[in-house]
């Protein structure tokens, strides 16, 4: 979609302290603070970087949304919201602040493109042409599968590829309607882009880009090469069942040229502790006062070993949740009726852990235990991935080396649900991701379905049994639907995506899906 193009100085202006630039950051906007003559690409990325976070892992689509879906949290006041209630704006507000961010990397594109601006935009510590394009293209497919995994078809803009589908963010003159690619195409495309970005940055690997405004790598461009070939590893992998030809050829082309090796490697964006730049879940508990997010029984359960393939006691228990006030780990039963929305005080349940909760906590794009589970399966369930997935997660999250070592030993050998249950728990707080490897895949097994006994036991002296009945459709959402904005203004496109696709509904399986 072509959002208006918004390069955003407020937020670049807030931004810079997480570029630790904000003595020099005044000097370089024009007096007019609202229509600078020129933004440098260092401080468009920022902006870009911090917006396309804050949407990802925004109070909304993450934690109203992605979040319950996967069933790492549970609503302790809202209830319907753990039963598939969610509001048409969240699609709306995830929608339009992915754009965004997309637009700002598309500038990026533009400067470092246009004869007339190239120079400049290579001035300075920015760094090269080349490797700007390759870092704002590696965002650009970040961004992209982001979108389409949520909704299926979208309006799509490749930078290598002039496809007459791919129409988004078209200026020049603005389109504001443009057609809706489909999903395969979409899919195929992004490894595409990612892997000429990586080769591109393999070649002046040791090179920076953008210098101290990129948050997530501080410009290393090995890092970033890593980081794309890692991120074409995941997408390969999601589209295995649909091309296995196409996956396979690009999950070996990206384990050869190099994926992470550890989690020195990993993708975070690391928020600060200064407004307006605390992170997501802070913002929407601690500085909004609320309580309103609880870690989910299902979760719980599972880590104490009460629930699912494993049966020992998992030391991320204690970083992933709180204990209540008697220093036990509760987990809210996930999809209790608004009725039985007070049944457990939140002084007697799990609050999300302080690690997850803190200010400057550091989100993350993709990590190295996810791209081990990701061989693992390539590998048909290799043992070997699995445990070193595994390890790298508690090493994460900061479990002691005895600890690891510990759980490590007592791990049943690898296998599908095995493998696939311990993605699950690594992704905790990757919401989007967790849910669309729960569509694809069918694991974990122990999620909540429909009709499931969720609590059991006496309220006001009376004997309750509270079973699991979501208030839209029958079983889990498989996508959202598109922003009610889409269906007005660009009517012509968006129905004729709903003819490829099916019925805008969140039943209507997108491309990639093959779960039954």
């Amino acid at each position: 979609m072509k959002v208006v193009k918004l390069i955003y100085i407020l937020g670049i202006v807030g931004s810079a302290v997480l570029a630790g630039c904000s003595k020099d950051i005044f000097s370089e906007i024009n007096t007019d603070p609202n229509r600078p003559s020129a933004v440098s690409t260092p401080y468009i990325l920022v902006s870009a970087e911090k917006q396309l976070m804050n949407t990802l892992r925004n109070e909304e689509m993450n934690l109203r949304g992605a979040q319950l879906y996967a069933q790492y949290f549970s609503q302790n006041i809202y209830t319907d919201q753990s039963r598939y209630v969610v509001t048409n704006s969240y699609a709306d507000n995830y929608w339009t602040g992915l754009f965004k961010a997309l637009n700002n990397l598309n500038e990026i594109i533009k400067l470092n493109t246009d004869e007339s601006t190239r120079a400049i935009a290579a001035a300075g510590t920015a760094g090269t042409n080349a490797n700007q394009i390759a870092v704002a293209r590696i965002l650009k497919a970040y961004a992209f599968q982001a979108l389409t995994d949520v909704f299926g078809d979208i309006p799509y803009q490749s930078y290598g590829n002039a496809d007459p589908d791919f129409q988004a963010l078209q200026q020049s003159p603005d389109n504001l309607t443009p057609a809706y690619a489909t999903q395969e195409k979409i899919y195929k495309d992004l490894l595409n882009e990612l892997q000429q970005s990586a080769d591109t940055l393999l070649k002046y690997g040791s090179a920076t880009t953008f210098g101290a405004a990129d948050i997530i790598y501080h410009g290393k461009n090995a890092n970033w090469a890593k980081f794309a070939n890692s991120l074409r590893l995941r997408m390969a992998n999601r589209i295995a069942k649909k091309d296995v030809s196409l996956a396979t050829e690009h999950i070996e082309d990206a384990l050869k040229k190099g994926v992470f090796t550890s989690n020195a490697d990993n993708a975070t964006f690391r928020y600060t502790t200064t407004s307006p730049n605390e992170a997501p879940l802070y913002r929407a508990t601690v500085i909004a006062n609320r309580k309103d997010f609880a870690v989910s029984h299902v979760l719980v359960e599972a880590l104490q070993g009460k629930r699912g393939p494993f049966t020992v006691a998992d030391p991320r228990l204690a970083k992933y949740a709180k204990p209540n006030v008697k220093g036990a780990y509760v987990g809210q039963p996930y999809g209790l009726p608004l009725a039985a929305g007070n049944l457990f005080p939140t002084d007697s349940i799990s609050l999300p852990g302080e690690i997850m909760n803190a200010a400057d906590y550091a989100e993350i794009l993709q990590e190295f235990a996810e791209v081990q589970f990701l061989i693992s399966e390539y590998k048909s369930w290799d043992q070997q991935a699995y445990e070193t997935g595994v390890r790298a997660s508690l090493e994460k999250w900061g479990v002691g080396s005895t600890e690891v070592a510990a759980f490590i030993a007592a791990l049943p050998p690898a296998n599908q649900e095995r493998v696939l249950t311990q993605k699950y728990l690594a992704l905790y707080n990757q919401g989007v991701e967790a849910w669309s490897e729960i569509r694809r895949t069918g694991y974990p097994l122990f999620l909540v379905k429909k009709d499931d006994v969720i609590w059991s036991g006496i309220q006001g002296g009376i004997t309750q049994t509270y079973r699991f009945t979501p208030e839209v459709g029958s079983a889990l959402p498989v996508r959202f639907i598109y922003p009610l904005k889409e269906q007005s203004t660009n009517r012509g496109n968006y129905q004729r995506a709903l003819t490829n696709q099916g019925d805008d509904l969140t039943s209507t399986k997108i491309w990639w899906n093959t779960n039954e």
